[in-house]
């Protein structure tokens, strides 16, 4: 194993646990952050309620700041999205964003913005807005449901995948 290879791996939050030069016996080491536990830790009791409370607001608002402001804002103006195509049932999440429509892998912790990308990617920072979003209103089902037919998947993907000028 190269030096370069090992600070590629050490840079991914890869560390290699056994003494030999296989491609095994690496894990990630990464520990969830404070917010993003927060995070986790409201949207299981509210689950349970069924709401969010006013101390779950200010949890939320301590812990992630402005971005669960924008985040709240998106959930209440209906701003996330879940589409589920037929008959293959797939999903994919989408937030609609200042600029235009982000795609969201709640299951990665991934979305396609430009704050996910330099700041989160460059851990300036630990979740984005949209990511936030995505897992209130996915907690609380307050989301717009959009089926759709298999047939308009590949168009859909190529339109939110396209990156603004």
């Amino acid at each position: 194993m190269t030096k370069q290879n090992v600070t590629t791996l050490l840079k991914l939050n890869l560390v290699y646990t056994k003494p030999s030069n296989r491609f095994k016996g690496y894990k990630n080491i990464m520990k969830t952050p404070k917010e993003v536990k927060v995070l986790e830790q409201v949207c299981e009791e509210a689950k349970a309620k069924g709401e969010v409370t006013d101390s779950h607001i200010n949890q939320l608002s301590e812990a992630l700041g402005s971005r669960f402001t924008k985040a709240w804002d998106a959930v209440k103006e209906e701003r996330v999205k879940k589409y589920v195509f037929s008959p293959s049932c797939r999903i994919v999440w989408i937030v609609v964003g200042r600029e235009r429509e982000y795609q969201i892998m709640p299951a990665a912790g991934f979305c396609s913005c430009d704050d996910f990308y330099f700041r989160v990617m460059d851990r300036e920072a630990n979740i984005c807005y949209h990511l936030i979003a995505q897992k209130i209103a996915d907690v609380l089902e307050l989301y717009d449901k959009i089926e759709e037919e298999d047939r308009l998947y590949d168009c859909l993907m190529e339109e939110w995948k396209k990156v603004t000028a």
